[in-house]
């Protein structure tokens, strides 16, 4: 970033206060694929940017340069992957915005015309909000076709990451992280990587020098949370990249390591503090049920349908075989059984199927109930409690694999990206 696009974007912003009337020539500053950043864009991202961090925290705020340089950095990244999903024909649906955004709306307790009044007072257009949340579930779409959804973990993985964790008691914490990385490019020079190695010392002597982290972080670092000074959150140790996970794990509270070299550069790290989650024994109810199940067709109206189950529980109440019954009325798979479910958690089932099951008396049949399958009556035969600890250890270690593995693939996937775009960045042009 040159000093002369801060020092007009400075001015501009001056201007735009103190003289009203005078605003700085909007013009391209890059050129991405066939798309372009504009001077305007980036002042009103970043001035959006700095006014977050201010509120996170005033104490530690980056400079603007710091600012408008990181801003730069998401947008352009921002458009590449925007023209990939358009070229892959991903977007995202009317009705998958407007649901968004009525769930924002709700979560700050607003209606939609009350969310559109605040954004207002913030100088925000609805619209430009709509289409900034239809960018956002674009972009997750596009990630997850193209990242998250090819990552498998297999089951010796899950079950060494828990051998490891039974051996060593340091490798089942989860770890506040603070990161700086001084990146190299691909294929560095030696000159490059010595330059870079040197910037990573220089780092690390500030912070021994007392200077904090975070601060420290926001000057130096080339990872994408340089502005939130380095934090990554809570981290499960399956979580860490892999050249990570032994070093931190011979960490304490408060240490920090590096720096030290991996493929994208040099990297120092601060454990934070340490927690370690609670050993609970896993306790689920799982329901052994049957139903009946009619759908709804052209010949098949909604009321026939619950008709027709309101006639069939009523031959069952007076003593036919509901296994006869569901054999020869069910359209669900399970009819081949008699309609048997074989026992069931939560979770795996439609909710309202479930609402239903889990209310429902045992050994009494249900009033005919609607899902998204058809029109249904359901008989819950008994339940039981079963020890899911193992299974939920499992679960919960494939879970953090596979997130581990899809931050890597991520950031893979988007540094192909970029390397193989046309960027033309014309910072210099600005007078």
């Amino acid at each position: 970033m040159t000093k002369k696009l801060i020092a007009a974007l400075l001015l501009g912003a001056t201007l735009s206060v103190a003289h009203a009337a005078i605003e700085l020539v909007d013009r391209i500053i890059a050129v991405v694929g066939k798309d372009v950043v504009m001077l305007s864009e980036l002042k009103s991202r970043a001035q959006q940017n700095y006014s977050e961090l201010a509120k996170r925290n005033p104490n530690a705020l980056p400079s603007q340069e710091q600012v408008l340089t990181s801003t730069l950095d998401d947008l352009i990244l921002e458009k590449l992957q925007l023209a990939e999903a358009a070229k892959l024909g991903i977007t995202a649906s009317s009705d998958r915005v407007a649901e968004a955004m009525a769930q924002i709306a709700k979560n700050n307790k607003l209606t939609l015309d009350q969310l559109r009044d605040a954004l207002a007072k913030e100088g925000t257009s609805f619209d430009a909000f709509r289409n900034k949340i239809k960018n956002q579930l674009t972009l997750q779409r596009l990630i997850d076709k193209e990242v998250t959804n090819r990552i498998q973990v297999s089951d010796s993985e899950i079950d060494g990451l828990i051998a490891a964790q039974d051996a060593n008691a340091a490798k089942r914490r989860e770890v506040r992280l603070f990161h700086i990385l001084v990146r190299t490019p691909d294929g560095a020079t030696a000159d490059e990587a010595k330059a870079a190695e040197a910037k990573a010392d220089k780092a690390r002597k500030r912070i021994d020098a007392g200077e904090s982290f975070e601060q420290v972080a926001i000057g130096t670092s080339d990872a994408s949370n340089a502005l939130q000074g380095g934090d990554v959150g809570w981290l499960a140790f399956a979580q860490l990249p892999r050249g990570y996970q032994e070093i931190v794990a011979k960490m304490n509270a408060g240490d920090v390591v590096g720096p030290f070299r991996s493929s994208n550069g040099f990297n120092i790290l601060k454990a934070a503090e340490f927690r370690v989650p609670k050993d609970e024994v896993e306790m689920v109810t799982e329901y052994h049920s049957r139903h009946i199940l009619v759908r709804t067709n052209e010949l098949t109206s909604e009321e026939d349908a619950k008709t027709k189950l309101e006639q069939l529980k009523e031959r069952i109440e007076n003593g036919e075989s509901f296994e006869l019954i569901a054999k020869a009325n069910s359209a669900d798979n399970s009819a081949i059984k008699g309609g048997d479910l074989d026992w069931m958690a939560l979770n795996i089932a439609v909710p309202e199927f479930e609402e239903i099951m889990i209310k429902a008396p045992i050994g009494q049949i249900t009033q005919p109930f609607k899902t998204r399958f058809g029109w249904h009556i359901l008989e819950v035969m008994e339940t039981r409690q079963v020890n899911q600890t193992d299974k939920i250890r499992k679960a919960n270690a494939k879970a953090q694999i596979a997130k581990r593995k899809s931050e890597e693939a991520k950031e893979e996937y988007l540094r192909r990206l970029r390397d193989e775009a046309f960027i033309d960045l014309r910072l210099d042009d600005l007078r």
